[in-house]
Formats: C-alpha cells, sequence, structure tokens
C-alpha cells in the first residue's frame, strides 16, 4: 500500500508549482512509460496495477517499483479513467538553443499556444513529421502539463522544447522567419526551401505585434469553406505535411 504522504507527493504533482519544485512529472500509459524508458530521460519511479508486472522486466535498477490499487490509482492519477499504470520522471535540466541547430531544418516556433491539448498534439505531430526541435514563447503552456504530457503519446522524450523570448531570439536569425496568418501568401504556393522557423500563434489572438514584425515570409493556410480559423494543433499539421513534402522533393 502507499503511504499517505506517498500519495500527497504524487498529487502535489498534479500542479505546476510543485513539478517545478521538485523536478518531477507524472507520465500515464503503458506504451509512453515503455517510450520514456528507452529515452534519455530518468524515470524516478512506477505504480502499477498487478497485471502489468509481467510487463515490468529488465528495467533500470534505479527505477523503483510500486504495485497499487484500483483505489491508489484513481488518487494519483490525473486521468478520469486511468491507464492502469503511472511514472513520475526526472525534468530534465534546460539545454540552450543552438542558432546552429536551425540550420538546414525546420522548426515550429509557438506564441502563446496555452492549451495543453494543443501543444501535447503539436509536439505529436512534430515528431511524426521529423521535426526535432520547438521554440516557445515564454508564456506557453508548460510542457509537462499532464495533459500536454498525455497529448504526446510518447512524442515528448524525441522533441526537444526550448523556451525563449521570441523577439530577442528572431531579430537575429538569419534564416526564412515563416508565420501562419490569415492574408499571407497561399502555402501551395510558398516556396518553403531547405530550412526556416514556422510561427504558429496563440488560440484566440493570434501571433503577437512584437514576432509579427519578424516574420519576413507570411503563410497562409487557404480555405474554401466558410470556418471563421483553425484550430492552432490543425494548422501545425497542415503546415508541417507541406512543408515535408516539399522537403522531400
Amino acid at each position: 500500500m502507499l503511504s499517505k504522504s506517498q500519495i500527497s507527493f504524487i498529487k502535489s504533482l498534479h500542479q505546476k508549482k510543485y513539478r517545478k519544485e521538485n523536478g518531477i512529472f507524472i507520465i500515464e500509459g503503458i506504451k509512453s512509460i515503455e517510450e520514456f524508458i528507452l529515452s534519455n530521460y530518468q524515470v524516478h519511479s512506477i505504480y502499477y496495477l498487478a497485471q502489468y508486472q509481467s510487463s515490468l522486466t529488465a528495467l533500470p535498477a534505479n527505477i523503483k517499483l510500486f504495485e497499487v490499487n484500483n483505489a491508489e490509482l484513481d488518487k494519483i492519477s490525473t486521468l478520469q479513467t486511468p491507464q492502469g499504470i503511472l511514472a513520475l520522471v526526472h525534468i530534465p535540466k534546460p539545454e540552450t538553443l543552438s542558432t546552429k541547430s536551425l540550420k538546414n531544418a525546420f522548426t515550429l516556433v509557438l506564441d502563446g499556444v496555452q492549451d495543453p491539448g494543443n501543444m501535447g498534439t503539436i509536439i505529436r505531430t512534430a515528431d511524426w513529421f521529423g521535426f526535432k526541435q520547438i521554440i516557445c514563447s515564454n508564456n506557453c503552456v508548460e510542457v509537462y502539463n499532464p495533459k500536454t504530457v498525455q497529448a504526446t503519446m510518447g512524442s515528448l522524450c524525441r522533441v526537444n522544447i526550448f523556451y525563449e523570448d521570441l523577439p530577442s531570439i528572431l531579430k537575429d536569425i538569419k534564416i526564412p522567419i515563416f508565420g501562419a496568418v490569415l492574408n499571407g501568401k497561399s502555402m501551395y504556393k510558398t516556396d518553403w526551401g531547405k530550412e526556416g522557423l514556422v510561427i504558429l500563434g496563440n488560440e484566440g489572438q493570434g501571433i503577437t505585434p512584437e514576432v509579427m514584425k519578424l516574420i519576413n515570409n507570411p503563410v497562409t493556410i487557404p480555405r474554401t469553406g466558410s470556418a471563421e480559423s483553425l484550430n492552432v494543433a490543425i494548422s501545425a499539421a497542415i503546415l508541417c505535411a507541406d512543408i515535408s513534402r516539399n522537403f522531400q522533393k
């Protein structure tokens, strides 16, 4: 059985303040946990129902294992319907963004994306299309938010995420800066080239004026229907697909 202090500690990690304070976040689901075990992330401990014991073989010796019952899992899970297994993972030390890593590649840049589900879906999409890193403004939602982690479906361990003051770094960038806007050039007529930053804005407000003025290639996803706008995660997926198609020519 888990102690009250264990349950209290894990429940505290549902909140950003305590994730930051302890340097630990939560992941749930066997597939995601397996991917993090095989990654450069350090898994702290795993809490599992008895039926998952056979899946936990040949693990690194430093991972602590705790068998729990359904009532205990309900208390510590962030999900309405727990997936039977939960892990605590150490948050890695922030890396320094290297402008050299932006050359000969495409990088997504998120300006004020607030919804955890959107953030997680964008990370998963970036992983699918081979985008190795994402740059976020400092006011974007935290990537270790449980809803974000869940939406990435394990892709978080393969995509590097940086939080930066966007105007400060963009003004010195020497590669094309594309921005997803409503009145830009059609993406179908855009010459993506072989490298660039692709900026997507906040769900309601779009790209901030400070960042907008640094965009030298405004791009739009042509509309043929009547919808007022596209979800930011859907926009990211469409743009990534078009960039990938052109990049591979």
